[in-house]
């Protein structure tokens, strides 16, 4: 069965960049929903960047003109560019994806992120 992996995370300080990878360990085709979330301490998961096929990617408020989602169809990776990261942008961050043909959904395991100084 095909997982996604996230890797990229890690302990960066406030105005800081990382950058986040999601690799899928197989080939996977007719994927048409990718998205990164996040998900603080006590806090519901919430997405934070996605990009649909054929539209635009999407971001939430809190993260626009900071962060960058890219795919790499080739690949299979989706990448997760982060700048100018503040202490409230520390959270788990987990990669998701979807597959029309079949229908499935993919989780990655997460990937922690911590801004601190």
């Amino acid at each position: 069965q095909v997982q996604f992996v996230e890797s990229g995370g890690g302990l960066v300080q406030p105005g800081g960049s990382l950058r986040l990878s999601c690799a899928a360990s197989g080939r996977v085709s007719n994927i048409y929903y990718v998205g990164w979330y996040r998900q603080a301490p006590g806090k519901q998961r919430q997405v934070v960047a996605s990009i649909t096929s054929g539209s635009n990617p999407d971001y939430a408020d809190s993260v626009k003109g900071r962060f960058t989602i890219s795919r790499d169809r080739a690949k299979n990776i989706v990448y997760l560019q982060m700048n100018s990261l503040k202490p409230e942008d520390t959270a788990v961050y987990y990669c998701n994806v979807e597959q029309l043909a079949p229908r499935l959904t993919y989780w990655g395991q997460g990937t922690q992120v911590t801004v601190s100084s």
